[in-house]
């Protein structure tokens, strides 16, 4: 069996976030780069599932620049048989998910998976954007993954219980949190390895730019806590009556 797993590029969660040029870019002066946790879990389930059954061969692929290959050499290093880099600056999410698909329209993966989203954009949007130009079918946010035969058996949360769905192959797949319980670290003998594993990359398609991100915004600063006296519930019940308007 034969998957593609998408992996973004991303701030680690612990940056300064910064803006440049009037709000409208991002500010990458210092800022190290990881794989993002939901691909880095997917990709944790993904190995699991080649363990057990030790017939599946894991290719990553990522939209970017050359920089980005230090973070494909760590998923390589994680477990990952091979890479794919796309080279293209990813500029929004149907431009990422048209790459994706014209690489993996011709290699016959048996299904794709993803992240649920990227945490630096947090669009939850390519996984399905990928499986309509391949007219495959699509489930998000999965929180389980087995494989068997020639389908995926998917576990999802839901209100009040779980909804476990099957699809055949080949189908689009994103993991969120729960599809596995911690990433792995990888050791001496996995970066070793990474040297020497396959990273191809191939050059983009076309496809136009149908959103531009007009300018960026931080969250506005916290408010000066208030503390009330273990003792006093009345004023307490005042302030969010009056001042925080929330009873």
């Amino acid at each position: 069996m034969k998957v593609l797993l998408c992996i973004s590029h991303v701030p680690d969660t612990t940056s300064r976030i910064r803006f440049v040029n009037n709000q409208t870019q991002f500010d990458t002066t210092d800022v190290q780069y990881i794989i993002s946790p939901y691909d880095e879990l997917s990709l944790t389930r993904l190995l699991e599932i080649k363990e057990a059954n030790n017939d599946l061969d894991i290719t990553i692929i990522t939209v970017g620049n050359a920089d980005v290959e230090a973070t494909m050499r760590k998923a390589l290093a994680i477990g990952a048989d091979d890479a794919i880099r796309v080279d293209a600056e990813p500029v929004d999410a149907l431009f990422v998910a048209k790459q994706i698909a014209e690489v993996a329209r011709t290699r016959n993966f048996d299904f794709i998976m993803t992240g649920k989203e990227s945490i630096d954009h947090t669009g939850n949007q390519v996984g399905e954007m990928v499986a309509e130009f391949l007219d495959m079918p699509s489930v998000s946010s999965a929180a389980w993954l087995e494989i068997e035969a020639n389908k995926g058996i998917i576990t999802r949360e839901m209100d009040g219980g779980k909804e476990v769905v099957e699809v055949k192959f080949p189908f689009v797949v994103s993991g969120q949190k729960g599809i596995a319980k911690e990433p792995r670290i990888p050791n001496m003998r996995g970066i070793m390895n990474s040297r020497k594993k396959s990273l191809e990359v191939v050059p983009a398609v076309a496809q136009d730019t149908v959103s531009v991100i007009s300018h960026y915004e931080l969250p506005a600063p916290k408010g000066k806590c208030k503390m009330i006296p273990a003792d006093n519930a009345a004023e307490l019940v005042r302030l969010l009556h009056e001042e925080a308007k929330v009873i």
